[in-house]
């Protein structure tokens, strides 16, 4: 089972993005581009747990927080448009999920309405099985839907059963609240009244999306959705054993040693009780641990672990950052051994974890999930992914999002990609906006100057990195404009900077960036010598 398309609308950053994932994947691209909301919103459409949230959207969730006019559920405005609606109210069942079967009166929809499509392609016996009235028949090699499995023309290995979900989230301004659902996208449009793709059949498709591995302070707890109680869920246990710890915390009185002399007032405060209400209307108080319940206990309890080489324990929650990560990398493959086809979307796997301790966390998930989603700015992350894994993603001023490929240039093969990847590409292929460098001379110089610069006249000059530029080490003056290809065919502003050139490789490198920085002197030592003062050179 794996994710193979996701189509966004009015969500977050996004107004519009349509990206295709391969089985594992690793999402690249400057800081906001829309990495996260890429998983956000897989999370909204398939994630069970993202149901417990109330509203499950807000106003933040809305491209450029536009949420407000007249908009309802598709439920309802499919029952309008059939003649129906008789003022019921729709109803959950006992998991709590929506059902369409009793709309109520609605509304036409004018309001901007999030809306997220999910293609989920390679099901399961038992998902084909569950989902059969919904599936469609997806060709992998075209990416597009067919209306029946066998077209003329067309190699069936290539068609696969596939489902279609589609989230919608709106305002309601009768109730002032927003809401948001799932529904099997077919009866969108198939049908008077769309069905909703509910908890029960999120659980059965198995995405599980982590945040960010430093939030693990509820990992090891018993509260709902923790990684602990999602184990336990897959494993069938159910601890009975709520009723005993609330019964033998009910029995603890607290503080009761006479000594300490609480009891003592408490006492006092139950005699001068006495003169002022009968007896059956309550006396003699004293100190419980607390009125608990089993939502109470879900949320205290939580696991203890002992630190460094003693015997004293603290809260898990409490440990070292990469031991806390650690340990919630270990319990997602426990996850992935029990379920054996379960979707895992994490953001910066990093995260405090040394460069080895990042190479095997990532190797690992790979094997033990049917798909990966990653986000990440680590070299040694994106090391383990091959080019048509990595999914470069930029976006524009009007919050359009697109993804590109690695294409290669003649000059650099896949051998010289992989080896010189840390230092040479990957800081690229994070950057908005790339200054090409001739040499290595140049590639540590310039950044240095604009610094310094910066630093002497800061209302006048910027340092590369305030302007978001990263700086490249093309390896030679002929390598330039291959260099400048590569990153520009991803969507990034490109820059160049090199000696005095031949007009043939003048013309290469110019047609390839925005701006050629390109001086008079043959290297660029003679164009610091040659236009430096004597005064500064001594200086420096």
């Amino acid at each position: 089972m794996k994710v193979c398309r996701v189509t966004i609308a009015n969500f977050r950053g996004i107004s519009s993005a349509t990206i295709l994932l391969p089985n594992h994947a690793v999402l690249i691209g400057d800081n906001n581009t829309g990495k996260t909301t890429i998983l956000e919103a897989l999370d909204l459409a398939l994630g069970p747990d993202r149901l417990n949230r109330t509203p499950t959207v807000d106003e933040h969730d809305f491209f450029q927080g536009q949420y407000l006019g007249t908009a309802t559920d598709p439920v309802i405005e499919a029952v309008q448009a059939a003649g129906g609606g008789d003022g019921a109210s729709p109803v959950k069942d006992a998991g709590g999920d929506w059902q369409g079967d009793q709309p109520a009166a609605g509304k036409v929809s004018e309001a901007p309405r999030i809306e997220i499509e999910v293609t989920i392609a390679d099901l399961t016996e038992e998902q084909k099985g569950r989902f059969g009235d919904y599936l469609e028949f997806w060709d992998k090699e075209s990416d597009t839907f067919y209306a029946e499995a066998d077209p003329a023309g067309v190699d069936a290995a290539h068609i696969t059963e596939a489902l279609r979900v589609t989230f919608h989230g709106w305002y309601d301004p009768e109730e002032d609240d927003f809401e948001g659902r799932t529904y099997f996208t077919r009866s969108l449009s198939e049908g008077p009244t769309p069905s909703i793709f509910s908890r029960t059949h999120k659980q059965i498709c198995g995405f599980l999306y982590l945040r960010s591995l430093r939030t693990g302070s509820r990992a090891l707890s018993l509260e709902r959705g923790s990684l602990l109680d999602i184990i336990l869920r897959l494993r069938e246990v159910r601890p009975q054993m709520w009723e005993d710890t609330i019964g033998r915390l009910a029995e603890y009185s607290v503080a009761s040693d006479p000594a300490l002399g609480i009891s003592g007032v408490l006492e006092s405060i139950s005699a001068s009780l006495k003169k002022y209400v009968p007896k059956e209307w309550g006396i003699e108080p004293h100190l419980k641990v607390s009125n608990l319940t089993r939502e109470h206990l879900r949320k205290v309890i939580t696991a203890f672990i002992a630190t460094g080489e003693g015997s004293h324990a603290a809260p898990y929650y409490r440990q070292g950052t990469g031991t806390i990560n650690m340990l919630v990398l270990a319990m997602l493959a426990q996850i992935a051994e029990d379920r054996q086809n379960v979707i895992f979307a994490m953001e910066e796997p990093e995260t405090a974890i040394p460069p080895y301790a990042q190479k095997r966390i990532v190797h690992e998930i790979r094997k033990l999930a049917s798909q990966t989603l990653f986000t990440s700015h680590s070299p040694y992350v994106l090391e383990e992914f091959a080019l048509d894994e990595t999914v470069v993603l930029a976006r524009d001023t009007q919050g359009s999002l697109t993804q590109s490929a690695i294409a290669l240039p003649e000059s650099v093969k896949p051998k010289r990609y992989r080896q010189e990847f840390r230092t040479r590409f990957c800081e690229g292929l994070l950057a908005r906006r790339i200054l090409i460098a001739e040499g290595a001379t140049e590639a540590a110089s310039f950044p240095v100057a604009c610094r310094r610069l910066a630093e002497w006249r800061p209302g006048t000059y910027s340092s590369l990195e305030a302007l978001g530029i990263c700086t490249i080490d093309a390896g030679g003056e002929t390598n330039i404009p291959d260099m400048a290809r590569l990153y520009r065919g991803l969507g990034k502003q490109t820059f160049a900077i090199c000696d005095k050139q031949s007009a043939e490789n003048k013309a290469l490198i110019e047609a390839e960036v925005e701006v050629s920085l390109m001086h008079a002197e043959i290297g660029f030592e003679d164009l610091v010598l040659k236009n430096t003062t004597e005064a500064a050179l001594r200086k420096h």
